[in-house]
Order: C-alpha cells, then structure tokens, then sequence
C-alpha cells in the first residue's frame, strides 16, 4: 500500500472481530518499531505482546478500550536508558515510545490490520498488573486486529486543520 494512502486511511477502529492477526502481520508490525529512529539510538523502548485470554482479562480490567482487539501491545520504555536533553528537563523515553508505537500502526494499516492508540489507562496500574520492571514506564496501549462488520472511523476523523493554521515558516 502506497504510504500516503496508509495514513490517509488508517483510522482509530473501535469495534474488532474476534480472528486473531496473523504472525506475519504481527512480526511485521513489531519490525516496523524495531526500525523505528530513538534519540541516540537508544531503542529504550520495550513492546509486551498482550493476546492469551488471561492478558486481555487484565488489559479489560484496565480499561474500557480495547473494542474486542485480540491483540494488545503494550508500549512502555526503559527510564534508565534515556537520552537527556541539555539542561536537565527533558528527557527521550516518552517522545521515542510514541515513535516506535506509530510506526506500529502504520505498519499495522499497512499489513491490513487495523489499530486504536489507547491512552485511557492508568500507566502505573498496567505496570503492576503485568509485573513490569520497575525501571520501565508505560506509555500506552496498541489495539490490533481485524474490524468487524460496521466498524468504521468516527465522524471526526477527516477533520483536519488547513496547513496554513498549523505550519509556519520563519
């Protein structure tokens, strides 16, 4: 699939059959945030593959978000395996965790599987109920699967700001 079209079309699907991805697809979407650039070359981050029924029980009790995925991808990264930006205030685990997780979702879109990027949980409680090292802070939560029958993009998915509102040139 051509690139543009991939985040032309890709949208939050919030309504999944039951068939699991396939193992090619989810390799190849795992790959897609291996390849993905961190600061430094760090690769802090760290993706936990969520599909026993065990898992999923759990990331249900965590939150009302999955929509039936039969995949979850925890994205969470390594707090002592950062880059730390000059002057002490910042650093890289957040901002690289989001790059390897929306490389996912492409790459998921890509592969014909469709996605939801999941905020709504509590980081530290996803931590604890999948005894996470401490030394590692979640981000968030990858929905992967195949769409049922009906699921389609919200309303405000085309939505979209003209570039003159968002970009300026200096």
């Amino acid at each position: 699939m051509d690139f543009f079209n991939v985040i032309k079309d890709r949208y939050s699907c919030r309504k999944f059959d039951s068939r699991q991805i396939s193992k090619e697809a989810l390799d190849a979407i795992l790959e897609a945030g291996r390849l993905a650039p961190t600061a430094k070359n760090l690769q802090e981050q760290r993706i936990y593959v969520v599909q026993s029924e065990e898992g999923l029980a759990k990331i249900d009790s965590l939150t009302r978000c999955r929509f039936g995925a039969p995949t979850v991808l925890i994205t969470a990264y390594d707090k002592k395996n950062v880059f730390v930006y000059p002057g002490g205030k910042r650093d890289s685990g957040i901002e690289d965790a989001t790059i390897v997780a929306t490389h996912m979702l492409l790459a998921a879109k890509a592969a014909g599987v469709e996605s939801c990027w999941i905020n709504l949980i509590d980081p530290e409680a996803v931590a604890k109920e999948f005894s996470l090292p401490e030394n590692e802070e979640v981000v968030m939560l990858l929905d992967l699967g195949y769409p049922a029958e009906g699921a389609r993009p919200s309303s405000a998915h085309s939505q979209r700001r003209e570039l003159s509102e968002t970009v300026q040139y200096l």
